[in-house]
């Protein structure tokens, strides 16, 4: 079985940064895509950035130029550092990745975190 456990969450001042990690954890696992999504109180759950397993990057246009996604592949984690945070950057943020394990087949299966709460006031 694997696991995705996020870190990182908490409250900041509107034009503070946090840094979001999520840890992929199991064995005999290989990971593609990496990204984050956030939930919005009352709102539906959305695209917020990711990252190939090749270092490509994309990202909602909400959070261009502010947020930055990365990886490091030997530790299994990615990361989203977000800067001049604003009020309505508050969520709950998920971690995803595709991952297959070998041994049970080649299909890739959508793996989510179980999701950190970011808080920034005004």
């Amino acid at each position: 079985q694997v696991q995705l456990v996020e870190s990182g969450g908490g409250l900041v001042q509107a034009g503070g940064s946090l840094r979001l990690s999520c840890a992929a954890s199991g064995t005999g696992f290989e990971i593609n895509t990496m990204a984050w999504y956030r939930q919005a109180p009352g709102e539906q759950r959305v695209f917020v950035a990711l990252v190939t397993n090749g270092g490509r990057t994309t990202y909602a246009d909400s959070v261009k130029g502010r947020f930055t996604i990365s990886r490091d592949n030997a530790k299994n984690t990615v990361y989203l550092q977000m800067n001049n945070l604003r009020p309505e950057d508050t969520a709950v943020y998920y971690c995803n990745a595709q991952i297959r394990r070998p041994t049970y087949g080649s299909n890739w299966y959508n793996h989510w975190g179980q999701g950190t709460q970011v808080t920034v006031s005004s």
